[in-house]
C-alpha cells in the first residue's frame, strides 16, 4: 500500500473554525434548501387545496370546478415557468414529453375530483387527506418493490404496518 504524500501547494493544516462553518453552511445551502424550500411548498399548497375543496359551493358542476382551478393553476404556472432555470422551451418541452406527463395531467383529474366529491359528501377534512395518502402509500409499496426495486428495511416495515393501523383507524367511525 502506498501512501501519497501531501503536494507542497496543498494546504494541509486543519480548517479554521470560519472555513469548517462556511463549508457546513455551504452544505446546507446546496443539499437542503431545495428540500425545505419543496417541502414547505408542498404543505402551503396540501393546506390551500384542502380548504379551497371543502369550501367549494356544493351546487357547483364539479367539473366546471376543475376547469376554473386548472385554468388557474395553469396560468400561475405559466408565469412562473420564466423565472424556472429550465433549458427547454414550452415546445421543446412538449415535444419531448412521454406517456408519463400526459397521465399526470388525468390523475391530478382525478385526485381533484375524488377529494371534492368526497368533501361533498361528508369527509372531513381532518381525515381526507391523511386517509387517501395513508391508502395511496399502502397501494405503492408492492409497485415500489417490484418495478423500482426499492428496498424496505425493518423501520420501513414496521412504518407501513402502523400506517395500515392508522388507515383501518381513520377510517372506521
Amino acid at each position: 500500500m502506498t501512501v501519497r504524500e501531501p503536494s507542497p501547494q496543498r494546504n494541509t493544516e486543519e480548517p479554521t473554525e470560519g472555513a469548517q462553518r462556511f463549508k457546513i453552511e455551504h452544505y446546507l445551502k446546496k443539499h437542503m434548501s431545495g428540500f425545505y424550500l419543496a417541502f414547505g411548498l408542498t404543505v402551503i399548497g396540501m393546506l390551500l387545496y384542502h380548504l379551497s375543496q371543502k369550501a367549494v359551493p356544493k351546487e357547483a358542476n364539479p367539473f366546471f370546478v376543475i376547469t376554473i382551478a386548472y385554468t388557474v393553476g395553469i396560468l400561475f404556472c405559466f408565469a412562473f415557468a420564466f423565472t424556472y432555470p429550465g433549458k427547454k422551451s414550452l415546445i421543446e418541452t412538449f415535444k419531448a414529453s412521454n406517456w408519463a406527463v400526459f397521465t399526470l395531467g388525468a390523475a391530478a383529474a382525478l385526485i381533484e375530483l375524488g377529494f371534492l366529491l368526497a368533501y361533498r359528501t361528508g369527509w372531513r377534512i381532518s381525515i381526507a387527506a391523511v386517509a387517501t395518502n395513508a391508502a395511496a402509500a399502502i397501494v405503492l409499496i408492492p409497485v415500489g418493490l417490484f418495478v423500482y426495486k426499492d428496498h424496505l428495511s425493518l423501520r420501513n416495515v414496521i412504518g407501513l404496518i402502523l400506517c395500515v393501523v392508522g388507515l383501518a383507524l381513520l377510517v372506521r367511525q
